[in-house]
């Protein structure tokens, strides 16, 4: 079985630090579901088993009609589908709409909250505001919703480490079953990006965001929630299905604009261009870039994805890098637990130096 993910590209406006595909023609949004409904009707056969995960993320999948969404669920989801989640953002839910996701079958929301200090917000060009987050958390808690993640990010222009401490304590006490939690990167082109260029702000330090990851970690794992992806921590069971596809390398079906797939040997992707897309799955025509990994391809991916996770990766992969692995052990960055090499906290702060020494 694999996973389905649904990439909505439309959004009201485009949050300042943001490169994703994304798009604000909105009057779109239903032609556009048509549009993946019909790549589905093609593409469907590349399944060899039920779906286990659907993920209909973006974007904004929230500012679709629910009529639309149910119309997705209804033409992918199998019997053996346990998990449908769809991202949301907190100022599109209603109670009335999260009762009807709910009816429609998703089983798991994602939203995305970032900070709830609004000055904040409004830094990082967020449509919604503190309050809104709370509602829209509490509004999915009375609509049914006993899978709840929501985003928190850290490292935000001017963002104090008590700011921090109050967002994590504030994400606590919503109830919800998932955090998922980054810090903050300044892509190529973004809106952010330039005004670091122009001197406009200042990145945060990575002395301080360490601190900050640092912060969350302890206390999510004080409070018994399980750490066990870099960025994701889960109350024990509510760990994300979807999202344990990518890690670990199981095949999945993109759909939609700018979608990437996956067989387990070939990477494929849809353009990033609306028109493009929906003109080339109505015409038949569209073209799907792809590549084939090589074995060193493969064994790099493993590497990188494994060892963001907390079961690790087992030895045998970097058996030729053992030098490196010994004196990460002996610095307290990674450990050995069997067979298997995990980082430690301290590793965590550091990972991308330490998979780069490893690959």
């Amino acid at each position: 079985m694999c996973g389905v993910y649904v990439h909505i590209p439309f959004c009201q406006s485009r949050c300042r630090y943001c490169d994703f595909f994304s798009t604000t023609q909105l009057e779109s949004r239903s032609a556009y579901v048509d549009t993946v409904l019909k790549e589905w009707q093609a593409r469907s056969s590349e399944i060899d088993g039920g779906i286990r995960t659907i993920y209909i993320g973006g974007g904004t999948p929230s500012m679709l009609d629910v009529a639309d969404v149910q119309r997705l669920v209804d033409a992918i989801a199998t019997p053996e589908t346990v998990e449908i989640t769809m991202e949301a953002n907190p100022g599109d839910l209603t109670l009335d709409k999260l009762q009807a996701l709910h009816d429609a079958g998703v089983n798991r929301l994602s939203i995305g909250i970032q900070t709830f200090r609004n000055p904040l917000l409004r830094r990082i060009g967020r449509r919604h505001t503190a309050r809104q987050a709370r509602l829209a958390v509490k509004w999915a808690q009375q609509a049914g919703f006993n899978n709840i993640s929501i985003d928190l990010m850290f490292g935000l222009p001017r963002q104090t480490l008590v700011q921090w401490e109050m967002d994590v304590r504030a994400a606590l006490r919503l109830g919800v079953q998932h955090i998922s939690c980054y810090c903050l990167s300044y892509e190529q082109g973004t809106p952010l990006t330039k005004m670091v260029e122009k001197g406009e702000i200042t990145p945060t330090s990575e002395r301080l965001q360490n601190r900050m990851y640092n912060f969350l970690c302890k206390v999510l794992k004080r409070q018994g929630w399980d750490h066990y992806e870099v960025s994701n921590f889960a109350l024990p069971g509510y760990r994300s299905q979807h999202n344990g596809s990518y890690w670990n390398h199981t095949p999945y079906i993109g759909l939609g604009a700018g979608a990437h797939s996956f067989d387990g040997k070939v990477r494929s992707w849809n353009p990033c261009d609306l028109k493009a897309y929906m003109t080339g799955i109505q015409t038949n025509t569209l073209q799907r870039e792809s590549e084939t990994l090589t074995q060193e391809q493969h064994h790099i991916e493993q590497v990188m994805l494994q060892l963001r996770t907390v079961e690790g990766i087992n030895e045998s992969l970097v058996s030729n890098r053992m030098d490196k692995v010994n004196d990460y052990i002996h610095r307290g960055l990674l450990r050995r637990q069997g067979t298997q090499l995990i980082a430690t906290q301290e590793g965590l702060n550091i990972l991308n130096r330490i998979i780069e020494d490893l690959i």
